[in-house]
């Protein structure tokens, strides 16, 4: 997670370098603007969106599978908060997104005390318009409508300025 802050200081600093080799192909490319304006409910049954919950130089956007029964999201989730507030000292809110219900995002969020805020993306909407949704998983499957783990850094206008996601969902990028 040390990364994602690396990548903030270089973001606030104007010092990114972005090659050919960092951009992979998941999701939105880096230099467009969000293909939705994250309007949903929170773990609290709220409204927000981006504006709602973007800070003053942005946010940093995470989309997990599931914080109910992915190991690898809970433990994301947590050392994410462990983060949040250097973050968000930083001028960035923190912003994660799955498919749970808001009950299960509830739950989870109490249980962990995570500070920032977990969107219910419930019918996927958020995550087919990003175009992360993992295929593998059919209809009637508990998992259908999954994102592929990524995590979008967004200026305060929207424009996605760099992303990370790695090859396998088990694996996600560290802190560095």
């Amino acid at each position: 997670m040390k990364r994602i802050l690396g990548l903030l200081v270089a973001l606030t600093l104007g010092t990114l370098a972005v090659t050919a080799s960092d951009l992979e192909n998941l999701g939105p490319d880096v230099g467009t603007k969000i293909p939705h304006d994250l309007s949903s409910v929170d773990s609290a049954g709220a409204p927000q969106s981006f504006d709602s919950l973007k800070g003053e130089k942005g946010a940093v956007v995470v989309f997990f599978r599931s914080a109910k029964w992915c190991p690898f999201c809970q433990g994301q989730l947590i050392s994410l908060e462990t983060i949040a507030e250097d973050i968000r000292g930083k001028g960035y809110n923190l912003i994660a997104i799955s498919y749970d219900p808001i009950e299960e995002l509830a739950k989870f969020k109490t249980r962990r005390d995570i500070s920032y805020p977990l969107l219910s993306d419930k019918d996927s909407e958020i995550i087919d318009a990003f175009d992360i949704r993992n295929d593998k998983f059919k209809p009637g499957h508990y998992a259908y409508g999954v994102p592929h783990p990524l995590i979008a850094f967004v200026d305060t206008d929207g424009v996605i300025k760099a992303k990370l996601y790695e090859e396998s969902f088990k694996n996600r990028p560290e802190l560095e």
